[in-house]
């Protein structure tokens, strides 16, 4: 098939280009390099059967050009990060709710089914853990910047699933939980590649809040192979799915366990939200997928455990 993946330059879509090309597809990419690298996709440049642009989702004529002729749409681009989503929440809101209404606006004109990567951030505060696909949202003040993210993703899944109910465009909405894994930078938030390469530098290992805050981390791989299949699965059009995994840790135990697997001499400092962030910053306490609806429909099962994981990036920063 021909592949577009938007944002295939980031983490994800790097690991997932790479899949895509192995399965023998012809894969084109385009990122705008905010958040994504050309080094992510050194590996796979002059493969014959991929091509990269450096532009924007924004770019609708650009995005026309790209999409024509293509079969399926991979739209991973988004602003990403807590970090990033704050400095940056004019543009976020822009990249999330616009660039998704040309994807899919463009996809529907071409014919090509679509998979629409949101966040577990739709769920907000909501305590009822875990979290299945069909539960209300519980969200704070428009005040606080990282709530517009969250809410630019639900409008992203409403217009995904306007369009598969109206034009009976093939769509799939996956939502990602904490992944992770080598390439994964912890510029713009992320808590696991910035534990690891502080810890292997013995820098400290800096907490936001308590530390009792609890996450589950997946493997990009494991995530990578449920998208793939999520595509191929027709009964999965028109549906929502959480990604990741139920083993759950706090972000406290996992500074100490990310100290111990180094082998470092790092120190576990405490940061506050509103130090870290801004002022009135929220967080949610404990976030875990429930993972019963991917499993009926795909047969999904994480490969890869919390210890595999972990070693899986200290080695791929050691080198």
């Amino acid at each position: 098939m021909k592949i577009l993946i938007t944002g295939g330059a980031g983490f994800i879509g790097s690991h997932l280009a790479e899949r895509l090309l192995e399965d023998g597809h012809q894969v084109s990419i385009i990122d705008n390099l905010s958040t994504g690298r050309l080094e992510n996709i050194e590996s796979i440049k002059e493969n014959g059967n991929f091509h990269y642009t450096i532009g924007s989702v924004l770019n609708r004529q650009l995005m026309e050009k790209l999409l024509a002729g293509v079969d399926q749409v991979y739209h991973l681009a988004a602003a990403v990060g807590v970090k990033y989503i704050i400095e940056n929440p004019l543009l976020s809101l822009k990249t999330n709710i616009v660039g998704t209404d040309n994807v899919l606006e463009l996809a529907n004109k071409h014919k090509a089914k679509v998979l629409i990567t949101s966040t577990s951030e739709i769920y907000g505060k909501s305590e009822n853990i875990p979290f299945c696909e069909g539960d209300d949202r519980l969200l704070g003040s428009t005040h606080i910047s990282r709530w517009g993210y969250s809410c630019s993703k639900a409008i992203d899944e409403f217009m995904a699933l306007a369009y598969f109910r109206e034009k009976r465009l093939p769509v799939v909405i996956v939502r990602c939980f904490n992944t992770v894994g080598p390439r994964q930078t912890g510029q713009y938030g992320m808590v696991l590649p910035k534990f690891i390469k502080a810890a292997l530098l013995d820098q400290p290992l800096v907490v936001y809040g308590s530390g009792k805050q609890t996450r589950c981390f997946a493997d990009v791989s494991d995530v990578v192979d449920a998208f793939i299949k999520l595509m191929s699965t027709p009964q999965c059009q028109g549906e929502i799915f959480n990604v990741g995994t139920t083993e759950s840790i706090s972000i406290e135990d996992l500074a100490k366990k990310v100290r111990e697997m180094c082998g470092s001499k790092s120190r576990i400092d405490y940061m506050s939200y509103e130090d870290a962030f801004e002022e009135g910053f929220e967080d949610m306490m404990n976030r875990m997928p429930s993972l019963d609806k991917i499993k009926e429909y795909i047969g999904y099962e994480p490969k890869y455990n919390l210890d595999a994981i972990i070693q899986r990036m200290i080695d791929y920063y050691e080198n």
